[in-house]
């Protein structure tokens, strides 16, 4: 599974690394909203959350639909200004149409494709109905905002513009500044290395979870590892753009859909973190502990080194029987083995192992 974009005849100038004050924003504001997602911003989240002027809180509780489980297209800059000032001018200039239908892709919970491909809801009766039905099942704040925002979206845009500026006001100014110096680090980097390596060396350097797909004749595609089955083009659009974060991991959001430009924000690497697994491997390692033999057999390996013939005897099984369970544990990356004289000791990966629910929840929110 995965997003591709097809980036066929671009040139590599034609992909954007920058940072971006509305989408960094963007991330801090989901991880208050979400911080069982990230907890290793815990402590940033508690002290930030505690000193929010009440008002400001109640205001964030009332609109966090629009950042919590997917993200309005409009907070993704495709391309990024100096202040969060200049990139909400920006979004001023989007007619309502493109506005409302990027804000009631986050209301309704719908997906973008199906979402656009339908009328407007400003214009398309029908749509309007959907759009409120699936508003109201997700909840009576939810509801509320399509309403306000169908019947005015004028009022309700300077409402989340003002709502955004006090935020910045509160806790984003001190906070960017903070992180801008290594965003920008990180932006250079990755775009001296498009320059200098090209682009399936840097989406390399970008992610694990990226990777530039030329296997078709005169096709170039960038693929992003994620639990979907979507693609896009950028050739329309003219390129790409990608957005530094400090506070995204372990998200790789992306805006693909039609009439926009393709924008991925990507977690800058942390000192000692470690890359993303491909959600190809978390499911191979998964259906590999799965079998109760395999199962068995890793809780001895768990308790220190064996042999194959060690293993047949613990557990009443073949060496044939246990050596093709071990090579496909060992296929996936979960064991390790060493030499002793003319016998192979196998050992269960407990780092690995142990990272195995971290990599299929960083997965699956990717």
């Amino acid at each position: 599974m995965s997003l591709t974009i097809d980036v066929t005849g671009l040139p590599d100038g034609r992909l954007l690394f920058a940072p971006s004050p509305l989408a960094e924003l963007n991330a801090m504001l989901h991880a208050l909203a979400e911080p069982a997602h990230h907890p290793e911003l815990h402590g940033w989240v508690a002290a930030t959350t505690g000193a929010l002027p009440p008002g400001l809180a109640d205001r964030l509780l009332e609109a966090d639909f629009m950042w919590r489980s997917s993200r309005a297209d409009f907070l993704f800059p495709a391309r990024p200004a100096a202040t969060l000032a200049e990139e909400l001018d920006a979004v001023d200039l989007l007619e309502d149409e493109q506005y409302v239908a990027a804000a009631l892709v986050t209301t309704c919970g719908s997906s973008r494709l199906s979402h656009r491909a339908a009328g407007s809801p400003l214009t398309d009766p029908v749509a309007a109905e959907r759009a409120r039905d699936l508003a109201l099942a997700r909840g009576p704040v939810q509801a509320a905002f399509a309403d306000r925002l169908l019947a005015d979206p004028p009022a309700v845009r300077v409402r989340v513009r003002r709502l955004l500026e006090d935020c910045e006001r509160a806790f984003f100014a001190d906070a960017w500044r903070r992180v801008l110096p290594a965003l920008a680090a990180d932006a250079r980097q990755k775009s001296d290395l498009l320059a200098r390596y090209g682009l399936a060396e840097t989406l390399a350097a970008v992610s694990p979870a990226i990777a530039v797909d030329g296997s078709e004749p005169g096709r170039r595609r960038i693929v992003v590892d994620k639990l979907q089955d979507n693609a896009t083009s950028a050739v329309a659009a003219g390129g790409v753009t990608f957005i530094p974060s400090a506070f995204g991991r372990p998200h790789l959001p992306a805006v693909y859909a039609q009439g926009w430009r393709p924008v991925l924000q990507y977690p800058i690497a942390e000192p000692g973190g470690t890359d993303p697994v491909s959600l190809a491997l978390v499911q191979q390692r998964l259906e590999a502990l799965a079998h109760p033999v395999r199962l068995r057999l890793s809780r001895t390996l768990a308790r220190g080194p064996h042999t194959t013939g060690e293993l047949a005897d613990a557990w009443q099984l073949t060496a044939p029987e246990v050596s093709r369970h071990l090579a496909v544990l060992r296929r996936a990356g979960l064991l390790t083995t060493r030499r002793r004289g003319r016998y192979v000791l196998y050992e269960l990966d407990l780092a690995t192992s142990a990272r195995l629910g971290g990599d299929l929840l960083e997965a699956v929110l990717r």
